[in-house]
């Protein structure tokens, strides 16, 4: 049986949450690959609205099992407190499993985060602050800490001493703040490991054996391609790789048990934090996108930096990540416009170039080519079939259906669960 993926198609809150939601109702285990609290997922149910920031979405589906992969880094502290707001919603966690391979946020990540950034300045790379950065940073050093060190005191003191050896000094000595306490920290994450052994398991194992049942496994990212660290508009990316390659490694299975790689696209476009942006709009229609898209970030609250749909991105996300399917939302945020740009192509230098640049030079200096596409008045949000939907905007779906090189097989008109048209099957 079939490990779906879904992923972002360009930088971030295009509504993976709702895609991830929708999905997750009809598969077996719902795992989160890569990232950290760093980013966030809205989900709409009914009347309730719930914010996740690092817990699976099928965490609210009853009987799915919710599963931290061995890509994602966590902070114990954020991780109980949203499960004690779940709980005291009355979602459970009691099916939450955690791999033991995953890596831990420390209090010296989180301040080295903040105060790199501040040092930087105008060339700041404009992340939350969180400590995510410095994680992946000591992983790849492999100076991290996992969560089965929580489980032996003797091995986390350790390591403990070796990272404030090197982080301490680097606190005190380039940023001139206070060094931490070796001791004090033991003490939390000692306790953060019996709060989090129940749920420790070797999930990749878990996940293998699963799909050999039969079972239906969804992977699902954070962030999206356009801010991979690879694959993204390096420097201004994240610190893992939220493309569909990432999702085997990060969860522990192999690459061939993925079928399907579901992209999902904003109908037009936003994105967070620093960096180049070809289509952002800084004049009144960016605003009103803003407040009726309603673009503020779901973990930081920040404003999100709105523009029109760049179909250069939509091509090269299906590229990197061999998309199968999209699924095409906020459809609805455009209606009232009577003409609706959308960029095809870019002019770098007085060439017309129709896939995405190769050097991060040309992408600094790529203009939108637009081509303007007949709007729609109407109110999206009782549509219910895609023939229901008005002739512009069915004309407006097909045209980004064909410039992006994937079928669309759902299209979100609006946030709660039945306000998806689904064109196809998405599992």
């Amino acid at each position: 049986m079939p490990a779906i993926t879904i992923i972002g198609a360009q930088w971030g809150d295009e509504g993976k949450g709702k895609a991830a939601d929708l999905v997750g109702d009809r598969v077996d285990y719902v795992v989160r690959f890569q990232g950290g609290n760093n980013a966030g997922h809205t989900v709409v149910i009914g009347e309730e609205k719930y914010a996740l920031h690092s817990l699976p979405v099928g965490v609210l589906s009853p009987d799915v099992v919710p599963v931290i992969g061995n890509g994602v880094v966590v902070d114990p502290a954020v991780l109980f407190e949203e499960i004690r707001g779940l709980q005291q919603r009355g979602v459970t966690c009691e099916r939450l499993l955690i791999s033991a391979n995953a890596h831990l946020i420390m209090p010296y990540h989180r301040a080295l985060d903040k105060v790199s950034e501040r040092f930087l300045g105008k060339a700041r790379i404009g992340t939350t602050g969180r400590g995510i950065g410095p994680t992946y940073a000591d992983k790849i050093s492999r100076v991290g800490i996992r969560v089965q060190d929580m489980f032996d005191a003797k091995i986390l003191r350790k390591k403990l001493e070796l990272a404030l050896n090197d982080k301490n000094q680097i606190l005190t000595k380039v940023y001139n703040r206070r060094g931490l306490e070796l001791e004090q920290i033991l003490e939390e994450y000692v306790g953060y490991g019996e709060l989090l052994r129940p749920y420790v398991a070797d999930t990749g194992l878990i996940l293998n054996r699963a799909l050999d049942e039969g079972r239906t496994v969804y992977l699902e990212g954070s962030q999206a391609t356009l801010l991979d660290v690879d694959h993204g508009t390096y420097p201004f990316v994240t610190s893992s790789n939220p493309t569909a390659g990432g999702a085997a490694v990060g969860a522990g299975i192999g690459p061939t048990r993925i079928t399907k790689v579901i992209g999902i696209l904003k109908a037009y476009t936003t994105r967070v934090g620093s960096g180049p942006f070809p289509t952002e709009l800084h004049d009144e229609s960016g605003e009103w996108l803003r407040q009726k898209g309603h673009e503020y970030g779901v973990t930081t609250g920040r404003n999100r930096r709105c523009g029109w749909f760049d179909a250069v991105i939509a091509r090269y996300a299906t590229r990197v990540n061999g998309i199968t399917d999209f699924f095409l939302t906020k459809l609805d945020v455009l209606s009232g416009l009577e003409r609706v740009p959308v960029c095809v192509a870019y002019d770098i230098d007085g060439v017309r170039h129709d896939e995405f640049p190769m050097t991060q030079t040309e992408f600094h200096h790529a203009t939108p080519v637009y081509e303007y596409l007949d709007g729609w008045a109407e109110d999206l949000s009782r549509a219910r079939s895609f023939e229901e939907l008005p002739k512009n905007a069915q004309a407006y779906v097909r045209a980004l259906e064909e410039m992006s090189g994937a079928p669309f097989s759902a299209i979100g008109v609006g946030p709660g669960r039945e306000q998806t048209l689904e064109l196809r099957s998405l599992v």
